[in-house]
């Protein structure tokens, strides 16, 4: 009964720290939208599968309210892009591939994301 009760909790342990988020680190963003840009340091953030989130490391906003951009990467070198406003709106920026030039940047329509 002890040894299942360890192997329980063994499972549990293990499950939590794999559940457990990464430590987001300061990176140098080079960010183009629309017309606006932003250029520093912003806190990155990576998730399964190459999927990564960057927000301001000391600014309130890359620009035009956006606090938050991720680039969900769909297949290897496409990701659809979003952007989170500081009034909580998710809006996709669109489709984007990896830079050919620059393989830490990702390029879309009328955008570019890059993290260094």
């Amino acid at each position: 009964m002890i040894i299942r009760k360890l192997a329980f909790a063994s499972i549990l342990i293990a499950a939590g720290i794999a559940a457990a988020p990464a430590q987001a680190r300061i990176a140098r963003c080079v960010i183009d939208s629309e017309g606006t840009s932003y250029r520093g340091p912003c806190q990155y953030n990576v998730a399964r599968g190459g999927t990564f989130t960057l927000s301001p490391a000391h600014a309130r906003s890359f620009g035009e309210g956006v606090v938050s951009v991720t680039v969900y990467v769909t297949q290897r070198g496409v990701a659809d892009v979003r952007g989170l406003t500081r009034d909580g709106i998710n809006s996709r920026w669109g489709r984007a591939v990896r830079s050919r030039r620059d393989s830490a940047c990702w390029v879309g329509e009328d955008f570019s994301v890059c993290a260094y």
